[in-house]
Protein backbone atom coordinates (compact mmCIF):
# COMPACT_ATOMS: atom_id res chain seq x y z
CA UNK A 1 0.00 0.00 0.00
CA UNK A 2 1.28 3.67 -1.26
CA UNK A 3 1.57 5.99 1.76
CA UNK A 4 -1.07 8.66 1.59
CA UNK A 5 0.06 12.21 1.46
CA UNK A 6 -1.80 13.38 4.29
CA UNK A 7 -2.20 17.07 4.81
CA UNK A 8 -3.90 18.71 7.71
CA UNK A 9 -6.21 20.92 6.68
CA UNK A 10 -8.07 23.14 9.27
CA UNK A 11 -7.86 23.06 13.25
CA UNK A 12 -10.71 21.25 15.63
CA UNK A 13 -10.96 17.64 12.72
CA UNK A 14 -10.48 13.89 13.74
CA UNK A 15 -6.97 13.40 15.06
CA UNK A 16 -5.64 13.76 11.30
CA UNK A 17 -2.14 14.58 12.63
CA UNK A 18 -1.99 11.69 13.53
CA UNK A 19 -3.42 9.47 11.08
CA UNK A 20 -0.82 6.76 11.03
CA UNK A 21 -0.18 6.44 14.18
CA UNK A 22 -3.61 5.18 15.27
CA UNK A 23 -4.09 1.58 15.41
CA UNK A 24 -5.31 -0.27 12.45
CA UNK A 25 -8.86 -0.84 13.04
CA UNK A 26 -11.50 -2.17 10.42
CA UNK A 27 -13.65 0.31 10.92
CA UNK A 28 -16.86 -1.14 9.31
CA UNK A 29 -16.36 -4.84 10.46
CA UNK A 30 -18.99 -5.97 12.97
CA UNK A 31 -16.18 -8.69 14.31
CA UNK A 32 -15.16 -7.08 17.65
CA UNK A 33 -12.89 -9.68 19.05
CA UNK A 34 -9.64 -8.87 16.61
CA UNK A 35 -6.64 -8.18 18.37
CA UNK A 36 -5.52 -4.26 18.18
CA UNK A 37 -2.63 -2.82 18.03
CA UNK A 38 -1.96 -0.96 21.18
CA UNK A 39 1.59 0.25 21.43
CA UNK A 40 0.43 2.74 24.01
CA UNK A 41 2.71 3.32 27.00
CA UNK A 42 1.70 4.47 30.68
CA UNK A 43 0.84 8.08 30.91
CA UNK A 44 2.80 10.62 31.93
CA UNK A 45 1.83 14.26 33.60
CA UNK A 46 2.14 16.68 30.82
CA UNK A 47 4.71 19.01 30.77
CA UNK A 48 3.67 22.09 32.77
CA UNK A 49 6.02 24.29 31.08
CA UNK A 50 4.86 26.70 29.38
CA UNK A 51 7.72 28.47 27.83
CA UNK A 52 6.57 28.54 24.12
CA UNK A 53 7.77 31.43 22.03
CA UNK A 54 5.11 33.82 20.94
CA UNK A 55 5.60 36.66 18.51
CA UNK A 56 6.69 39.82 20.21
CA UNK A 57 3.17 41.56 19.90
CA UNK A 58 1.43 39.20 22.13
CA UNK A 59 4.31 37.75 24.31
CA UNK A 60 4.58 41.72 26.58
CA UNK A 61 0.45 40.97 26.94
CA UNK A 62 1.05 37.26 27.90
CA UNK A 63 3.93 37.60 30.64
CA UNK A 64 1.72 40.29 32.28
CA UNK A 65 -1.42 37.96 31.91
CA UNK A 66 0.63 34.79 33.26
CA UNK A 67 2.01 37.39 36.12
CA UNK A 68 -2.06 38.38 37.03
CA UNK A 69 -2.86 34.79 36.83
CA UNK A 70 -0.49 33.64 39.16
CA UNK A 71 -0.93 36.56 41.82
CA UNK A 72 -4.74 37.72 41.19
CA UNK A 73 -6.08 37.15 44.77
CA UNK A 74 -10.06 35.65 43.30
CA UNK A 75 -10.88 32.55 41.68
CA UNK A 76 -12.47 34.99 39.39
CA UNK A 77 -9.50 36.76 38.44
CA UNK A 78 -7.03 33.97 37.79
CA UNK A 79 -9.87 32.48 35.13
CA UNK A 80 -10.53 35.58 33.50
CA UNK A 81 -6.85 35.65 32.62
CA UNK A 82 -6.49 31.96 32.11
CA UNK A 83 -9.28 32.86 29.20
CA UNK A 84 -7.27 35.51 27.85
CA UNK A 85 -3.91 33.39 28.17
CA UNK A 86 -5.82 30.43 26.39
CA UNK A 87 -6.89 32.28 23.45
CA UNK A 88 -3.66 34.15 22.75
CA UNK A 89 -1.89 30.91 22.71
CA UNK A 90 -4.79 28.87 20.53
CA UNK A 91 -4.28 31.97 18.11
CA UNK A 92 -0.47 31.28 17.66
CA UNK A 93 -1.17 27.34 17.42
CA UNK A 94 0.40 26.32 20.40
CA UNK A 95 -2.44 24.17 21.73
CA UNK A 96 -0.98 22.45 24.34
CA UNK A 97 -0.54 26.05 26.27
CA UNK A 98 -4.14 26.71 25.56
CA UNK A 99 -5.21 23.95 27.16
CA UNK A 100 -3.30 23.89 29.96
CA UNK A 101 -4.83 27.56 30.93
CA UNK A 102 -8.55 26.09 29.51
CA UNK A 103 -8.18 23.00 32.41
CA UNK A 104 -6.74 25.48 35.02
CA UNK A 105 -9.79 27.79 34.37
CA UNK A 106 -12.27 25.01 34.43
CA UNK A 107 -10.43 23.13 37.54
CA UNK A 108 -10.88 26.17 39.47
CA UNK A 109 -14.93 26.13 38.58
CA UNK A 110 -15.50 22.15 38.07
CA UNK A 111 -19.21 23.12 38.40
CA UNK A 112 -19.11 25.84 35.31
CA UNK A 113 -20.04 23.91 32.27
CA UNK A 114 -18.70 26.30 29.76
CA UNK A 115 -15.65 26.36 31.35
CA UNK A 116 -15.28 22.38 31.01
CA UNK A 117 -16.68 22.23 27.46
CA UNK A 118 -13.79 24.99 26.30
CA UNK A 119 -10.86 22.85 28.14
CA UNK A 120 -12.87 19.67 27.01
CA UNK A 121 -12.29 20.94 23.48
CA UNK A 122 -8.54 22.35 24.12
CA UNK A 123 -7.45 19.57 25.15
CA UNK A 124 -8.61 18.06 22.06
CA UNK A 125 -7.13 19.99 19.95
CA UNK A 126 -3.69 19.54 21.79
CA UNK A 127 -4.38 15.45 21.05
CA UNK A 128 -5.39 16.01 17.42
CA UNK A 129 -1.75 17.47 16.86
CA UNK A 130 0.21 15.83 19.55
CA UNK A 131 2.38 12.94 18.60
CA UNK A 132 4.24 11.99 21.65
CA UNK A 133 2.26 8.51 22.88
CA UNK A 134 2.29 9.85 26.42
CA UNK A 135 1.12 12.77 26.04
CA UNK A 136 -1.44 11.79 23.44
CA UNK A 137 -2.76 9.34 26.48
CA UNK A 138 -3.05 12.61 28.68
CA UNK A 139 -4.53 15.02 26.11
CA UNK A 140 -6.91 11.85 25.40
CA UNK A 141 -8.02 11.46 28.86
CA UNK A 142 -9.09 15.27 30.04
CA UNK A 143 -10.71 15.79 27.04
CA UNK A 144 -13.03 12.44 27.92
CA UNK A 145 -12.93 13.86 31.39
CA UNK A 146 -14.28 17.42 30.65
CA UNK A 147 -16.67 16.37 27.62
CA UNK A 148 -17.94 13.69 29.64
CA UNK A 149 -18.80 16.03 32.02
CA UNK A 150 -20.99 18.08 29.58
CA UNK A 151 -22.58 15.35 27.44
CA UNK A 152 -24.02 13.84 30.76
CA UNK A 153 -26.51 16.83 31.08
CA UNK A 154 -27.02 17.15 27.37
CA UNK A 155 -26.69 13.78 25.43
CA UNK A 156 -27.60 15.22 22.26
CA UNK A 157 -24.48 17.24 22.05
CA UNK A 158 -22.90 14.52 19.70
CA UNK A 159 -20.18 16.94 18.39
CA UNK A 160 -18.68 16.18 21.92
CA UNK A 161 -19.28 12.66 21.76
CA UNK A 162 -17.75 12.20 18.39
CA UNK A 163 -14.76 13.87 19.92
CA UNK A 164 -14.40 11.61 22.82
CA UNK A 165 -14.91 8.68 20.60
CA UNK A 166 -11.83 9.96 18.71
CA UNK A 167 -9.77 10.03 21.56
CA UNK A 168 -10.53 6.22 22.20
CA UNK A 169 -9.06 5.18 18.68
CA UNK A 170 -5.81 5.70 19.76
CA UNK A 171 -6.02 4.05 23.07
CA UNK A 172 -5.82 0.30 24.19
CA UNK A 173 -9.71 0.09 23.22
CA UNK A 174 -9.91 1.87 19.43
CA UNK A 175 -13.40 -0.25 19.01
CA UNK A 176 -15.17 1.50 21.37
CA UNK A 177 -14.50 4.42 19.74
CA UNK A 178 -15.58 3.10 16.51
CA UNK A 179 -18.77 1.81 18.86
CA UNK A 180 -19.23 5.20 19.98
CA UNK A 181 -19.08 6.90 16.00
CA UNK A 182 -21.64 3.88 15.13
CA UNK A 183 -24.07 5.34 17.68
CA UNK A 184 -24.03 8.65 16.45
CA UNK A 185 -24.45 7.82 12.94
CA UNK A 186 -27.14 5.98 14.19
CA UNK A 187 -28.96 9.19 16.04
CA UNK A 188 -27.76 11.21 12.65
CA UNK A 189 -27.27 9.67 9.48
CA UNK A 190 -25.76 12.82 8.18
CA UNK A 191 -24.02 13.62 10.96
CA UNK A 192 -20.97 15.57 9.49
CA UNK A 193 -18.14 15.04 11.98
CA UNK A 194 -19.44 11.10 12.02
CA UNK A 195 -19.36 10.33 9.00
CA UNK A 196 -15.85 12.35 8.23
CA UNK A 197 -14.11 10.35 11.39
CA UNK A 198 -15.19 7.28 10.03
CA UNK A 199 -14.03 8.15 6.91
CA UNK A 200 -10.87 9.19 7.71
CA UNK A 201 -10.58 5.93 10.06
CA UNK A 202 -11.19 3.40 6.96
CA UNK A 203 -8.49 5.31 5.34
CA UNK A 204 -6.22 4.78 8.16
CA UNK A 205 -6.93 0.89 7.72
CA UNK A 206 -6.04 1.05 4.01
CA UNK A 207 -10.18 0.24 3.85
CA UNK A 208 -10.54 2.55 0.84
CA UNK A 209 -13.74 1.51 -0.56
CA UNK A 210 -15.52 1.98 2.92
CA UNK A 211 -13.69 5.57 3.02
CA UNK A 212 -15.40 6.28 -0.26
CA UNK A 213 -18.54 5.10 0.80
CA UNK A 214 -18.64 7.56 4.01
CA UNK A 215 -16.90 10.52 2.62
CA UNK A 216 -19.43 10.50 -0.97
CA UNK A 217 -21.83 10.43 2.13
CA UNK A 218 -20.26 13.52 4.00
CA UNK A 219 -20.00 15.64 0.84
CA UNK A 220 -23.49 15.24 -0.27
CA UNK A 221 -25.59 16.59 2.79
CA UNK A 222 -22.68 18.71 3.44
CA UNK A 223 -21.07 20.27 0.22
CA UNK A 224 -18.81 22.53 1.92
CA UNK A 225 -16.41 19.99 3.83
CA UNK A 226 -13.27 20.53 1.73
CA UNK A 227 -11.55 18.30 3.98
CA UNK A 228 -14.21 15.53 2.96
CA UNK A 229 -13.98 16.20 -0.79
CA UNK A 230 -9.91 16.61 -0.64
CA UNK A 231 -9.94 12.95 1.56
CA UNK A 232 -12.34 11.46 -1.08
CA UNK A 233 -10.40 12.32 -3.74
CA UNK A 234 -7.42 10.72 -1.96
CA UNK A 235 -9.71 7.58 -1.67
CA UNK A 236 -10.39 7.68 -5.08
CA UNK A 237 -6.68 8.03 -5.84
CA UNK A 238 -5.61 5.08 -3.82
CA UNK A 239 -8.54 2.74 -4.89
CA UNK A 240 -6.92 3.55 -8.48
CA UNK A 241 -10.48 5.08 -10.03
CA UNK A 242 -8.24 7.66 -11.42
CA UNK A 243 -10.79 9.39 -13.54
CA UNK A 244 -12.70 9.90 -10.26
CA UNK A 245 -9.78 10.92 -8.58
CA UNK A 246 -9.02 13.55 -11.11
CA UNK A 247 -12.10 15.14 -11.28
CA UNK A 248 -12.67 15.35 -7.47
CA UNK A 249 -9.40 16.95 -6.57
CA UNK A 250 -10.35 19.73 -9.95
CA UNK A 251 -13.31 20.10 -7.50
CA UNK A 252 -11.20 20.82 -4.32
CA UNK A 253 -8.72 22.89 -6.29
CA UNK A 254 -12.42 25.33 -6.93
CA UNK A 255 -12.92 25.46 -3.31
CA UNK A 256 -9.98 26.54 -1.49
CA UNK A 257 -6.84 29.17 -2.14
CA UNK A 258 -5.03 27.30 0.14
CA UNK A 259 -1.16 27.09 -0.74
CA UNK A 260 -0.78 24.03 1.13
CA UNK A 261 -3.53 22.32 -0.09
CA UNK A 262 -3.32 23.10 -3.89
CA UNK A 263 0.16 21.46 -3.44
CA UNK A 264 -0.52 18.72 -2.18
CA UNK A 265 -3.41 17.97 -4.78
CA UNK A 266 -1.14 18.83 -7.92
CA UNK A 267 1.32 16.13 -6.28
CA UNK A 268 -1.61 13.98 -7.04
CA UNK A 269 -2.46 15.52 -10.48
CA UNK A 270 0.84 14.67 -11.48
CA UNK A 271 0.69 11.24 -10.59
CA UNK A 272 -2.92 10.46 -12.29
Amino acid sequence: MKKLQVVLIGFGVAAVAGLYLLPKVVVDNEATGEKMESGAEAPTAMSESHENELSSQNRVQADQLIVQFRSAPTVEEKVAAAQVLAGIYKEEGLFDSAAYYWTEASTLFPANLFLAEEAGKANYDAFSFALDKNKVEVLAEKTRTFLTKVLDKDPTRLDLKSKIAMTYVSSSNPMQGITLLREILEKDPKNEEGLFNMGVLSMQSGQYDRAIGRFEELVKAHPQNIQGQFYLGVSYFESNEKNKAKVQFELVKKMTDDPMILESIQGYLDQL
